[in-house]
């Protein structure tokens, strides 16, 4: 359970410091338009935070989802992922407000490595619904 509120006031802090860059940013570079980076807080708290504070509620009640071999594949892809997922939103939010005319294989890249991070975060949520079914079905 310590892990998850450890992790979840991570996510807190980078959620803060996300709102904070962006609001920030787009004042100092007199920004008005709409920007990816709007959303890099929103998903830091969402996915981040109150993820990881709804599974220390699970793990409260139940340690052994936590010490399953499959939840600590879930953290550790969900925590590689979500991060990358993040980098790859304030790339492209940063050359929006900036104004960078990208080509279309840079805009490609972004676009890919930022796909790639999605499936990742899919493959890692799919490892969590999967250790919480297996402890279901330990208990029945």
């Amino acid at each position: 359970m310590k892990k998850m509120l450890n992790t979840s006031m991570i996510y807190f802090i980078a959620a803060i410091a996300a709102g904070v860059f962006y609001r920030e940013f787009t004042k100092w570079q007199g920004f008005t338009g709409k920007t990816m980076l709007a959303f890099v807080h929103t998903h830091l708290f969402v996915f981040g935070m109150i993820l990881f504070l709804i599974l220390a509620l699970f793990c409260s009640r139940d340690d052994r989802i936590s010490e399953s071999k499959i939840f600590k594949c879930f953290f550790i892809f969900y925590n590689s992922s979500l991060p990358f997922m993040v980098c790859m939103m304030l790339i492209r939010g940063v050359l929006q407000v900036k104004g960078a005319v990208l080509s279309k294989a840079a805009d490609a890249a972004i676009s890919g490595i930022a796909g790639i991070s999605h499936i990742l975060l899919t493959a890692s949520l799919v490892l969590l619904f999967m250790a919480l079914k297996k402890i279901c079905r330990t208990e029945e």
